[in-house]
């Protein structure tokens, strides 16, 4: 479904990204694995398409994506971020404000709000404003806002580092439900292994802006001959 063939990225003169090759199959959940600054948050920006590569192409469905990116493209695709960037209202409205951008009738908005609600298990908090909400119950927001747009391919990065352990646990199982029972089409980005490992099947491991190795989540960790890889890989 997506492709990015040679993508390189050079900022304020220094390169972070370098010829990173990746593809995502529909109905796929791909991880991308690697340490602090290895350059996944990087990649993200540049395959959701909120910044242009300095060379390198991204294909949709075999479909060059031009650099004047049309509006219906940047519709098929929903970002997750580290931190939940809720809008100061309450828990319906942060989930319906995309709905409402595209036009769509009250009814189908609501529909769509209270299915996603439900899925993520926070119907209870419908009408709480989102200042008063735990960190997990943000991050239940957030997603939930993204899958309610219905999109192509849904990123998330590091959608769990800002949460404790129990909370992680909590969610892990409820996203893994979430994409089993979706099929949508998924990339996650994290620096745990264990999550990646959790959700996937299939990993790209990155380190120092480029794509280190890929293959079966299962049979990643014992597979690198490559001493650096190893030592960030021996851990888990």
């Amino acid at each position: 479904m997506l492709k990015a063939q040679k993508l390189s990225w050079i900022k304020n003169r220094k390169q972070i990204l370098h010829g990173i090759n990746i593809e995502i199959t529909k109905g796929e959940c791909l991880g991308l694995v690697g340490p602090n600054g290895s350059g996944k948050s990087s990649l993200i920006k540049i395959l959701t398409l909120l910044e242009p590569p300095t060379s390198g192409k991204i294909l949709l469905n075999n479909q060059e994506i031009p650099s004047n990116i049309p509006l219906e493209i940047r519709r098929k695709i929903a970002v997750v971020f580290q931190d939940p960037l809720l809008l100061n209202m309450n828990v319906f409205h942060n989930i319906a404000v995309g709905l409402k951008i595209r036009g769509l009738r009250k009814t189908l908005i609501e529909e769509r709000v209270e299915y996603w609600l439900a899925s993520f298990g926070i119907s209870h908090l419908t009408k709480q404003h989102v200042r008063s909400l735990s960190g997990g119950e943000a991050q239940r927001v957030s997603l939930a806002r993204a899958f309610a747009l219905n999109p192509e391919i849904l990123f998330l990065d590091e959608p769990f580092s800002s949460l404790d352990a129990p909370t992680t646990e909590e969610l892990l199982i409820d996203l893994n439900r979430v994409f089993q029972s979706t099929g949508i089409t998924s990339l996650i980005v994290s620096h745990d292994f264990r999550e990646i490992k959790h959700l996937t099947n299939r990993v790209y491991v990155m380190l120092k802006g480029e794509i280190q190795t890929s293959g079966l989540t299962a049979e990643i960790l014992p597979s690198s001959p490559d001493t650096e890889l190893q030592d960030y890989l021996a851990p888990w």
